[in-house]
Order: C-alpha cells, then sequence, then structure tokens
C-alpha cells in the first residue's frame, strides 16, 4: 500500500467528540519523546503533518489525521514523564482511556518502544491495562537507527522476552526508524491488511 494522501482532520478532547466511526483507524501512543511524531510523518511521507516537538508532551488531545480518505492515523497523547500538571495527566488518562474503551471502529493501537532501552516498566504496565481492557495492540520499536543494529536488536529481544512472562501471546511487532524509514513497507502492508478485514466486518454504528 501507498499513501497519496494525508491531511489533519480534527483534535478532539473527549472521544464522543471525535469522527464518526465508520473508517478503519490505527492509534500511535507511547512514551513521551518516543518517536511518534516522526513516525506518523515517515509513514505519510509527510515531514510537516503531525507536529513534532523537542518537548515532551506536546500532543494534549485526540488528533485524527484522514488517510487517502479511506482511513484514520489517530495520535493520542503520551503516557510517562511529560511536564504537565497532576491534573492534566489525570485528564490525559481519562480521554486515552474512553477512547480507546469507545472506539469500535479501532482496529489496534500501536504502542511505541523505544529501541534504545532496556524494557521499562512503565511500557510494560501500559501493555498490561490494554490487556485488561481487551484492546488489540501491537508493538512498534522506535528510533533503531540510533544504535548499533546489534543493541536494537537486542532491546527487541528482551523486551519481547520480558512479555513472555506474563503473556501468552505476542501480538506482531515492528522495528521502524524514521530517519532511514525501515519498517515503513511492513506497517503498512499490516494496516491494509486490517483495513481489508474492517470492510468486511464492519462495527454497528
Amino acid at each position: 500500500m501507498e499513501i497519496h494522501s494525508a491531511k489533519f482532520l480534527t483534535s478532539s478532547p473527549r472521544v464522543e467528540l471525535c469522527p464518526k466511526p465508520d473508517m478503519p483507524e490505527y492509534a500511535f501512543i507511547g512514551r513521551s519523546n518516543v518517536g511518534k511524531s516522526s513516525l506518523i510523518n515517515m509513514l505519510t511521507r509527510n515531514a510537516k503533518l503531525a507536529k513534532t516537538s523537542a518537548s515532551p508532551g506536546k500532543t494534549q488531545m485526540i488528533n485524527h489525521f484522514i488517510i487517502d480518505e479511506k482511513w484514520y492515523i489517530v495520535d493520542l497523547p503520551g503516557y510517562g514523564y511529560a511536564k504537565v500538571s497532576q491534573k492534566q495527566r489525570a485528564s490525559f488518562q481519562k480521554m486515552i482511556g474512553d477512547y480507546l474503551l469507545e472506539r469500535r471502529n479501532l482496529m489496534t493501537v500501536f504502542v511505541l518502544i523505544d529501541s534504545r532501552h532496556k524494557p521499562q516498566q512503565i511500557d510494560l504496565d501500559f501493555l498490561a491495562q490494554l490487556g485488561e481492557w481487551q484492546v488489540p495492540f501491537n508493538l512498534v520499536f522506535t528510533k533503531a537507527d540510533k544504535s548499533t543494529q546489534r543493541e536494537a536488536a537486542k532491546n527487541v529481544r528482551t523486551f519481547i522476552d520480558t512479555m513472555k512472562e506474563d503473556w501468552e501471546f505476542i501480538p506482531r511487532s515492528f522495528v521502524t526508524s524514521s530517519v532511514k524509514f525501515k519498517g515503513r513497507k511492513e506497517l503498512l502492508e499490516y494496516i491494509e491488511e486490517l483495513n481489508v478485514l474492517f470492510h468486511d466486518n464492519p462495527p454497528q454504528l
């Protein structure tokens, strides 16, 4: 699959204000500063689509991008160490939780993990929460160009081995580099597969 058009559609502070759930959508989330905006821009080949920032916590609402007028990319606020107040953090958590539990057209959540680091408890805890909620997810290991291929592969393997201690089934994972466009083809092919599944069995609206 190749993307021909990608446009920002809307930012929503609450799930009920999101666009009508009549097209498949894919949410991207991860710890603050994991490279989420860069990944979205890499997938769409549009360096200005999602706003990147050196300061964590830039994304503060549910941001919808419409792709080829057929499906959505959703940029969710990061979790973790963003410099926001406790009140804001609680508000973000409720907004994200409501979105993940209520969006019937959500095909999967791409959870971004920084491939430069050993498993972080905050990432494992977030995956455990998705498991409790029975929200489908996939792993996207980012910034593979920032360390050696061997080091990145070791961290990916360690993360998955750590998951196996608690999970019977490990979802499909992708290793990416926004600089080198690594993983782009594989991610888009997977999204295309899920788009077909959506249209074969659309949610009840």
